[in-house]
């Protein structure tokens, strides 16, 4: 792990930015969007005006608050900037929800120090609750004023497990044969980045998830691994790296299941 000690400053940055984030959608747009598909016929990938309203708004935020840094997000994309510092920003993961008023939808942010996440906020405005890691050992879920420490269900065994899953198209009808019992342990719905929070509150034991681009994961890691979760791609590698992710509330769990993925896992 990079080594990183400065949490504070940045910590409290987000948080304030979570209660921002949600005040901002009350007051500007919760109310009618433009929708486009940003893949133009060729399937369908949703962009709406609030997805760039609210990276607008985060990148303000920054800006302000740490000039120099580099900024990494889904709709305006990377400006190069000579520092250890980036952040990562999904403005809207779960646009599908946001479009058909499913309130699973959430703010991202990670703070990443040398290219590895070390701070990450998860907010849902619709449900009024944030996630938040402190440090790299602690995260917590913001509710009504209270926060509450988050912990994986560590003991649960892979024959009891929770499993969400989620392929949105991504992955083949011929692939997904070759993964009958994967598909026969998703038992439980899967909502973008709500799962993997579930998981970090003990609520789901497992989560597969195809196709997660950088701003789709890096925020979400710093609250996994400080609540003890396991995290990799689906061939092992470091979930950094994005793409099929897999995370499982511990390690043996982890391995069984990375082994049933195996024959779509390259």
């Amino acid at each position: 792990m990079t080594q990183f000690k400065n949490y504070k400053i940045y910590h409290t940055f987000l948080n304030t930015l979570a209660k921002d984030l949600t005040r901002f959608y009350y007051k500007k747009l919760d109310k009618p969007f433009k929708v486009s598909n940003k893949l133009k016929g060729r399937g369908y990938d949703p962009v709406t005006s609030s997805d760039k309203a609210f990276e607008k708004f985060i990148r303000l935020k920054i800006k302000k608050k740490f000039p120099s840094h580099q900024i990494i997000g889904e709709e305006f994309g990377y400006k190069k900037r000579k520092s250890d510092f980036s952040w990562v920003i999904d403005p809207i993961d779960g646009t599908r929800s946001y479009v058909i008023g499913n309130p699973t939808w959430s703010n991202l942010v990670a703070l990443n120090y040398k290219g590895k996440p070390v701070l990450g906020l998860a907010n849902f405005p619709k449900l009024k609750k944030y996630y938040l890691n402190v440090n790299d050992k602690k995260s917590y879920v913001y509710e009504n004023g209270k926060k509450r420490l988050l912990s994986v269900a560590k003991k649960i065994n892979f024959s009891n497990a929770k499993v969400a899953g989620a392929f949105h198209g991504w992955l083949s009808i011929q692939k997904q044969k070759k993964i009958p019992k994967v598909l026969k342990l998703m038992q439980f719905p899967c909502f973008d980045a709500l799962s993997y929070t579930h998981l970090s509150e003990g609520k789901l034991d497992i989560v597969i998830q195809c196709s997660n681009k950088i701003w789709d994961i890096h925020p979400i890691i710093p609250i996994l691994r400080s609540a003890g979760a396991v995290i990799t791609t689906w061939n092992n590698r470091e979930a950094e790296l994005a793409g099929n992710i897999l995370v499982s509330n511990n390690i043996k769990n982890h391995k069984r299941m990375l082994k049933l993925l195996k024959p779509v896992s390259n």
